[in-house]
């Protein structure tokens, strides 16, 4: 994985970029490049890309509410899962999450990726709510990264 790059999503393409692995791996909760604009204003969105192959992408959220719970969310297409690319972008993700002064750390997986659900627990991530949000079906499922992982 000596080709792999993390980047800050910047620009238009990568703003492309970024759209396309969310919804292709949340496609319950797809975006539209303006609601991706509106998520970049407020959280830090990044691509991975081997070479100049698209191959993932995250989301770090900025630490909130008294507990400075920060989220991070590592997504890769499901081809190029298993090679250690949803590892690094979340080390990467947390890495950038602890900068911003988290005190604890989220992710959010929908239920369906059973895969997504496996990663984070394999990284220490441990589950504390399943729920549906108001008018949808999809189950979510909210992980918090253990105090020896945070």
């Amino acid at each position: 994985m000596s080709d792999l790059r993390i980047e800050p999503v910047a620009g238009e393409t990568m703003l492309r970029d970024w759209r396309h692995v969310h919804n292709v791996i949340v496609p319950p909760a797809a975006l539209t490049l303006d609601e991706v604009r509106e998520r970049g204003g407020r959280n830090r969105l990044e691509n991975a890309y081997l070479g100049d192959l698209l191959v993932g992408c995250s989301t770090v959220r900025p630490p909130e509410g008294d507990e400075g719970v920060a989220t991070v969310i590592a997504r890769v297409l499901p081809e190029h899962r298993r090679g250690g690319i949803g590892t690094a972008l979340c080390e990467k993700g947390l890495a950038h999450a602890r900068v911003l002064g988290a005190r604890a750390v989220e992710t959010v997986v929908l239920a369906a990726n059973e895969d997504g659900v496996r990663f984070a627990e394999r990284l220490g991530f441990t589950e504390t709510e399943r729920y549906v949000l108001p008018g949808e079906t999809d189950l979510w499922v909210t992980l918090r990264l253990t105090a020896s992982g945070a």
